[in-house]
């Protein structure tokens, strides 16, 4: 009954607990290097979690393949995830139009399940997946249009780069399914966390100056993400990708714009015109064909 439950509410939360990612990005921006403070938030995380693991006696993996499938997987699901996001916020892109690019992350799953799990895409996902885009483009172009056209090339880089981190959660949740089947979720996180933190420091060391302001808002802004987020949303999503309910996160992954876009609207006063709303509806009703399973 208590998993039952747990695996019934986990698609949900994790999706709130996840959409507040772009706003820990958008507040540590003016105190914090990316690089520098992601790199920090996995140092702490994996600390936490290896005291949590020592303090339950939990069991560690031990084959060294094992060890490193865990690391490599959050190079992927957190590293360069993470790298995408706030390296885009913190170059301009506004956190309700990185909050739609998360939108194709379902789509990309489609696409690439026929060749890394033999998925066929049925007519009414290829169908999504061109309603998704549309929506998507109908998302995007306005905000862009708005922009100086000088400053509309250098947007190009920070839409590109928060692509590529989608790209790398997506791959990341396939490379989770395959190679990462057993052990601990508590002391597979952790190893996860100290992939990540041994794949940006030498990106902190070589482009940042290593910078962290101090403050109040910084201080609440790592808690929550080592807790809400490094903690609590990446063990649901463990938890969803090994119970096989991966498809259930995904079909609620087209909440995370609206729900992005709100929180941005609160508390940045971001604002979206009635196209950019619909567009967003496209591209929710885009994912929902594509993540429905064909009943047999």
């Amino acid at each position: 009954m208590g998993q039952s439950f747990i695996l019934r509410y986990a698609p949900a939360i994790f999706v709130v607990l996840w959409s507040t990612g772009w706003i820990a990005a958008k507040y540590a921006m003016p105190y914090a290097e990316p690089f520098t403070f992601l790199t920090l938030r996995y140092v702490i995380a994996a600390v936490l979690l290896a005291a949590i693991c020592s303090a339950m006696s939990v069991s560690w993996p031990k084959a060294p393949k094992e060890i490193g499938h865990s690391m490599m997987a959050g190079v992927f699901l957190h590293a360069i995830y993470l790298t995408g996001v706030w390296w885009s916020i913190m170059n301009g892109l506004p956190v309700s139009i990185s909050g739609v690019i998360s939108a194709l992350q379902p789509i990309l799953t489609a696409l690439l399940a026929p060749y890394l799990v033999d998925e066929r895409i049925t007519r009414n996902q290829w169908i999504g997946v061109g309603l998704g885009f549309v929506g998507v483009a109908m998302v995007l172009s306005p905000a862009l249009a708005q922009l100086p056209a000088g400053q509309l090339s250098t947007m190009m880089w920070p839409l590109a780069i928060n692509v590529i981190g989608m790209v790398g959660v997506t791959l990341g949740t396939f490379y989770q399914k395959r190679f990462v089947t057993g052990g601990d979720l508590r002391a597979v996180t952790a190893l996860q966390c100290v992939g990540a933190a041994l794949f940006l420091l030498p990106l902190a060391l070589m482009l940042e100056t290593m910078r962290i302001e101090w403050n109040v808002q910084v201080i609440l802004t790592m808690a929550w993400v080592v807790l809400g987020m490094s903690i609590g949303a990446v063990g649901l999503l463990l938890l969803l990708i090994r119970e096989g309910a991966v498809s259930k996160a995904a079909a609620l992954i087209y909440l995370m714009p609206p729900l992005v876009a709100l929180q941005a609207a609160v508390l940045f006063g971001e604002r979206l015109s009635v196209a950019q709303l619909i567009g967003m509806a496209i591209t929710a009703t885009g994912v929902a064909l594509v993540v429905k399973k064909t009943e047999s």
